[in-house]
């Protein structure tokens, strides 16, 4: 496995030079492909995928606003083994799109449950009840739900029983799953803190094998400029601290891995 760390810039929030400023990190400029915010055309999604063909899922993917979210459904259609989903959302994404045929950043995760056959879990955090129980029935059956009531009275421990500890994780970050404290994204946001965010990523790595992680939920450069500058701000260090913790754990865990194998080798 090699970790391919990368931003994918589709509004161009992100500084043309921020991959000079970040070691280890490539900056892939995918503004030019027409047909891909919210909503994702065929045509864009082939264009999307051959522009990403040499990288795979194993790494840290940024991928821009929550309009891009259904990225994730290109990364993890790259893992040919079975595997589950860690989804850290203030939304469900498993509506139904308003133009059939196309994949939406409302609806990824619907298509991903309904297509993907090695997707063998989705655990999903962060979305209220109500939005959950509007997911169809026919989903259900591969959805673990940890509610922001079970996280913020540490009730979760029955929920995280259910999840297989024997396949590896993908796990996808959507910042608008954090308080406007920690993140500024242009959608309605909830109440996690970073601090309960990156224990619970903590927790997955200790349990499972982590394959990659994306994380969205930049905000949008049409905001008044009094407003983008902070709120750029606050994304850039939440961003700073994301990476640099999943980047440790990642390296911690891909040398484990190669230190297992030699001992096996040997």
């Amino acid at each position: 496995m090699s970790l391919q760390n990368l931003i994918l810039d589709f509004t161009h929030i992100y500084t043309e030079e921020i991959h000079q400023k970040i070691p280890g990190i490539r900056r892939i400029d995918l503004s030019d492909i027409e047909g891909t915010e919210m909503y994702c055309s065929p045509q864009a999604y082939r264009q999307l995928r051959q522009r990403l063909a040499g990288y795979g899922p194993e790494g840290i993917h940024f991928i821009d606003n929550g309009n891009y979210h259904y990225m994730t459904r290109l990364f993890t259609g790259k893992i040919r083994r079975p595997y589950i989903l860690f989804l850290f959302d203030n939304h469900t994404d498993m509506q139904r799109p308003m133009i059939d045929g196309l994949l939406s950043c409302g609806s990824w995760a619907a298509e991903m449950l309904r297509k993907d056959r090695n997707l063998r879990q989705l655990i999903l955090v962060g979305p209220r009840l109500k939005q959950v129980r509007a997911i169809p029935r026919s989903l259900k059956r591969k959805i673990i739900y940890i509610s922001r009531y079970e996280l913020e009275r540490n009730s979760a421990q029955a929920e995280f029983a259910k999840i297989r500890r024997d396949l590896p994780a993908y796990i996808s970050i959507d910042k608008d799953v954090l308080s406007e404290y920690f993140a500024r994204t242009n959608w309605n946001q909830g109440t996690m803190s970073l601090p309960v965010l990156k224990y619970l990523i903590r927790d997955i790595f200790d349990n499972v094998k982590v394959i990659g992680a994306d994380i969205c939920g930049e905000n949008t450069l049409q905001e008044p400029a009094s407003e983008l500058s902070k709120d750029l701000a606050v994304n850039r260090s939440t961003d700073d601290v994301l990476y640099r913790f999943l980047d440790r754990l990642m390296i911690e865990e891909h040398a484990d891995r190669l230190e297992t194998k030699q001992t096996r080798a040997r």
